[in-house]
């Protein structure tokens, strides 16, 4: 770290076993993200916590590469289990912020888009293509509002796709621009688009 470890106790004398504790847990941070510039810790005691107890508060702040992490726990009546999951709870931020910083964060994939090529509506499914020319089958009960009976040949739709008991098939069917039918108006010998 540029800055030295700050550990400051309120309301109480830190024992050394728990400034200790305080320094390794610390030091695993820094061995797991060495980018760490700074790194305070402040425990806090109960008011009269030495009458009737009650919750430890352990606030941690690291300053990080674009910015700081803050946690800021309690734990009733027991000083390890705070200092621990304060800890804790420090790790996983720090663990997110190192992801973010390398550009891990998870991405949701867009579902696929394809196209329906086959419908057999009697019998209650069809086909759609991927733009890949890949066939995959659904069953009416896949499709989403505004349902099965508004698909058309050539409807394109976005669709989540698994494994059946014949093959790929769509668990989840969405009509991303449901096709309109043109109806033709027959006037004074031509046809004209409605």
């Amino acid at each position: 770290m540029q800055r030295p470890l700050k550990i400051t106790a309120r309301d109480f004398e830190l024992t050394e076993p728990m400034d200790r504790e305080i320094r390794e847990r610390v030091e695993a941070l820094e061995r797991y993200f060495e980018r760490i510039s700074g790194c305070e810790v402040v425990v806090e005691a109960p008011v009269h916590h030495h009458r009737k107890g009650g919750p430890f508060r352990v606030r941690i702040r690291m300053t990080v590469p674009r910015g700081e992490i803050e946690v800021n726990h309690q734990a009733v009546d027991d000083l390890a289990v705070a200092i621990r999951d304060a800890f804790d709870a420090a790790r996983r931020r720090l663990e997110d912020h190192v992801r973010e910083l390398r550009r891990q964060v998870k991405v949701h994939a867009e579902a696929p888009h394809a196209r329906v090529t086959k419908l057999l509506p009697e019998e209650g499914y069809g086909f759609i293509t991927s733009p890949e020319g890949d066939e995959v089958y659904f069953h009416r009960n896949s499709v989403l509002a505004p349902g099965f009976d508004c698909l058309r040949i050539g409807s394109e739709v976005r669709f989540v796709q698994e494994m059946g008991e014949m093959g790929p098939q769509a668990s989840s069917v969405a009509i991303i621009r449901p096709r309109r039918e043109s109806k033709i108006k027959v006037r004074a010998g031509r046809a004209e688009e409605g």
